[in-house]
């Protein structure tokens, strides 16, 4: 079941947080729809905040089961009916002549009940024989019991093995005056001034571009909230290596895997937004992402012909927005 919050806030950002607090959801969890841009006004006359709209998923409530039906029906339940009364209290036979109670002749008393007992000295009847008693029969012969044959138990299913833990990569070193030992002395400068004990690894991937992993340190502050300081090393990483060259170098700088990770997300993340949409044939704005995730979201909708993709906004607000392709 989907169900929604609409939130205001004077961002579009502080709106979404509002509600996601008041939900106690995360951002992958919900989708945004813009509805009002916050306007400033003039002076602070007829400024307005942001509203959004924001939809999440609830599991489907369960069917309440129907009263069983009652076995007795109201027939049965009815108050049996009374039966006439007798209003006469003689009740003639056939053949005999009714007469009144003064003509009737006064019946016997009766005698007590001692009185109408037997006397003692009455003879008894004879006491019945008892009959013979049977002989008794042979007990049976108890046979021989066959030994119970076990039936062969099956085998247990051996408990799965944990894989063993991957091995630590290992990087060739740099050769002398190469890009790669560029690259490598400037993260390496740059993690000092960091306070960080990482060590950076560069190599060059088969596509021409270069690619640099942090190893060891604490891998958590070079990351940042949503890989925010690791998009700042790249950028100056790419900003550095490329102020002296004639031709452009691309350079993408990991730490953790966390761009892998990433973007094994953002793929799960566009193919459940792009079902949203064609479900319930609306749009849905993502969150803020920078160029390489839009990238990525534009990559993964792309074989899709029920939706498409586009972005809207400005830096460093730009959003995705994955609308219904409606059918002509």
């Amino acid at each position: 079941m989907e169900k929604f919050i609409v939130t205001t806030g004077k961002t579009i950002d502080l709106a979404v947080t509002a509600a996601l607090q008041q939900l106690g959801m995360d951002r992958d969890s919900v989708s945004v729809e813009v509805l009002e841009n916050a306007k400033s006004g003039f002076l602070g006359i007829g400024a307005s905040p942001a509203k959004v709209k924001v939809t999440y998923e609830v599991p489907d409530e369960p069917k309440k089961p129907e009263a069983p039906m009652s076995v007795l029906s109201s027939a049965s339940r009815s108050k049996p009916k009374e039966r006439p009364e007798i209003t006469s209290s003689i009740i003639s036979r056939p053949g005999r002549k009714i007469e009144p109670e003064e003509q009737q002749p006064a019946r016997r008393e009766r005698r007590p009940r001692q009185e109408r007992r037997k006397p003692q000295n009455a003879e008894t009847p004879k006491q019945q024989e008892k009959p013979a008693e049977k002989p008794a029969r042979p007990e049976k012969q108890e046979r021989p019991q066959a030994p119970k044959q076990e039936k062969p138990r099956a085998p247990r299913p051996e408990k799965p093995q944990q894989p063993a833990p991957a091995a630590p990569k290992e990087y060739a070193p740099a050769p002398e005056g190469s890009m790669e030992e560029k690259i490598e002395k400037f993260l390496t400068g740059l993690l000092t001034h960091m306070n960080s004990t990482a060590v950076p690894h560069a190599y060059r991937t088969e596509e021409g571009s270069y690619r640099a992993e942090l190893v060891g340190g604490d891998v958590g502050m070079l990351i940042g909230r949503r890989g925010e300081t690791l998009d700042a090393i790249q950028y100056l990483t790419s900003y550095a290596i490329n102020r002296d060259n004639e031709t452009r170098v691309r350079v993408s700088v990991d730490a953790g895997d966390y761009r892998l990770k990433r973007e094994e997300a953002l793929q799960h993340l566009a193919a459940k937004m792009a079902g949203k949409a064609v479900k319930y044939h609306r749009n849905f704005t993502l969150e803020p992402m920078n160029a390489y995730e839009r990238h990525v979201i534009h990559a993964a909708l792309q074989d899709y012909p029920e939706v498409t993709t586009f972005s809207t906004g400005s830096e460093p607000h730009r959003r995705i927005v994955v609308a219904y392709a409606k059918e002509k």
